[in-house]
């Protein structure tokens, strides 16, 4: 959790007691990518969210099962698999009751019975339900989905990868014969067209609801790659903040070598459906930043200034070293130690403040479906890979971002992925 705006006694944020969220939708629609994406971003608000996915369970207990254990007629495998759907939803009910906020229970729940079923026990427990409905009336982006996320999954290793998606296929035209739309308007609920394409909702209520609604209006399961790179060198780099000081030799060198090198990986790396990604780069309204990427605007790449990427503000300790710090600040030095993401030296941000700032790129983020180049100071690209990666905010101020490296991240359903590569050339 990284931008959270206030703490209560209970842990809960908003005012808004616990809640469960209910995916809906066959598979290969992009539940789970929904899923562990509104977690991040909840647990990002500081919001104690957790995912409980049924799949995750029947594999835990199972392993690879045969495909005959979906099959509608065989009444073990009807009785097992809702056995362990039924713990994995008691288990996410304790957990709420335990002092968690947002449940997401992560299944397919394709029939207006479970769903009610689910409803009713929900509301017993005093529990706040949201069903989150995931419809595709496009084939490719089916098929795209179970080429890049589900023949990779544990139900089929070893497998041979057009086997597998014919398997996975067979799972789905089985469970589509007992799929039911939600239409029962006594329920609450989101619907998610083509992953973003439309939204539909009925009966979302309340603050935090809102902003899960708000996060959904954003995001979308096309593939795309994000990359980070340092600003270049400046002169004066101590006193950088207030001076806004131009590149450096260095500097301008690093921001030729970084665009040469940026797209000689992309034109090496990339796959035919890569290719059709253009790249766009962002960085701040910093003269420093602007001067990095000039050499992507002359290629030809669009190159975006936004004034929320600006680095942390350090304040009154701007030009200082430790030493000065530490005799002119002593005791805000120590409390610096004790909480290095929320302390603040005089007239200056913390790491937490930049964290809230970040918040509209993170948005933009999510709806961008261009591969995007972000450009920026260390402390910035700090939160923004915290907030990818889903790390805790005590790790933002550590977290390493060297300048001599690309690095090249990878959303997918199941989190990011990453690669660093040394800027070289």
């Amino acid at each position: 959790m990284a931008a959270q705006l206030y703490k209560t006694a209970s842990g809960r944020l908003f005012h808004a007691g616990a809640v469960a969220i209910i995916t809906v939708g066959l598979p290969a629609r992009g539940k789970t990518h929904v899923s562990r994406s509104l977690c991040r971003y909840l647990r990002w608000l500081g919001v104690p969210t957790r995912v409980f996915s049924v799949g995750n369970y029947r594999r835990e207990r199972m392993g690879s099962i045969p495909n005959d254990w979906f099959d509608p007629s065989n009444i073990d495998a009807i009785n097992a698999r809702e056995k362990i759907a039924e713990d994995c939803l008691d288990d996410m009910i304790n957990w709420l009751h335990d002092g968690g906020q947002v449940g997401i229970y992560d299944g397919n729940n394709v029939t207006e019975a479970r769903r009610r079923e689910i409803r009713d026990k929900l509301l017993s427990h005093d529990i706040t339900p949201l069903f989150i409905e995931s419809i595709c009336t496009k084939p490719e982006i089916v098929y795209a989905n179970i080429r890049s996320v589900k023949i990779s999954s544990p139900d089929y290793v070893g497998w041979d990868p057009e086997e597998a998606v014919q398997d996975y296929k067979h799972r789905i035209e089985r469970l589509e014969q007992h799929y039911e739309t939600i239409s029962d308007t006594s329920l609450p609920f989101v619907k998610l067209l083509n992953v973003g394409e439309q939204i539909i909702m009925n009966g979302v209520m309340g603050y935090l609801q809102s902003r899960i609604v708000y996060y959904l209006m954003n995001l979308h399961i096309r593939p795309r790659k994000i990359y980070f790179a340092r600003t270049g060198r400046t002169f004066n780099e101590a006193t950088a903040y207030k001076e806004d000081p131009e590149l450096s030799p260095e500097g301008f060198e690093y921001a030729e070598k970084l665009k040469n090198f940026v797209m000689a990986y992309r034109a090496q790396n990339s796959t035919p459906e890569d290719k059709d990604r253009p790249l766009t780069v962002w960085t701040s309204t910093r003269r420093k930043a602007r001067q990095t990427a000039e050499p992507f605007l002359e290629s030809g790449i669009a190159v975006r200034h936004h004034s929320v990427l600006t680095q942390l503000n350090p304040g009154e300790v701007d030009g200082m070293t430790p030493a000065q710090i530490k005799e002119k600040f002593p005791e805000e030095v120590k409390r610096a130690r004790q909480d290095p993401y929320r302390h603040r030296f005089p007239r200056a941000e913390s790491y937490h403040d930049l964290a809230v700032r970040l918040e509209a790129i993170i948005m933009e983020l999510e709806r961008e479906k261009h591969d995007v180049l972000i450009i920026g100071h260390e402390t910035v690209l700090k939160c923004l890979y915290a907030y990818l990666f889903d790390r805790p905010d005590s790790d933002i101020p550590t977290i390493s971002v060297p300048r001599s490296f690309l690095i090249e991240i990878t959303p997918s359903a199941y989190g990011c992925k990453e690669t660093r590569m040394e800027i070289t050339g």
